[in-house]
């Protein structure tokens, strides 16, 4: 939780400093959904209904505040959307 609470912390900052929505959204992409979606497929079973609802809640704190975008889908579907596009890329190799 500690790496979740910098990185609103560095969001929160940036933000202040007058950083506009899109390039937040940005980052909170690269960072926040990143570490999400990374390797979901291998750890997809350990992941309780408990977890994911607080994942979902975190996504909707980051949507009020403007952090990530309006339209950025809750766990579940970023994890399917993640794993599609791995299973896509090892089909192409």
């Amino acid at each position: 939780m500690t790496a979740s609470a910098q990185t609103i912390y560095a969001l929160r900052v940036l933000k202040s400093c007058g950083v506009n929505n899109a390039a937040l959204q940005q980052v909170y992409r690269a960072t926040v959904v990143a570490r999400l979606t990374y390797a979901a497929s291998a750890w997809r079973g350990f992941v309780k209904a408990y977890d994911r609802q607080r994942i979902d809640l975190a996504i909707d704190r980051a949507r009020r505040y403007g952090y990530c975008a309006p339209d950025l889908p809750l766990y579940d579907e970023l994890r399917d959307a993640a794993e599609d596009e791995l299973f896509n890329k090892a089909d192409l190799l």
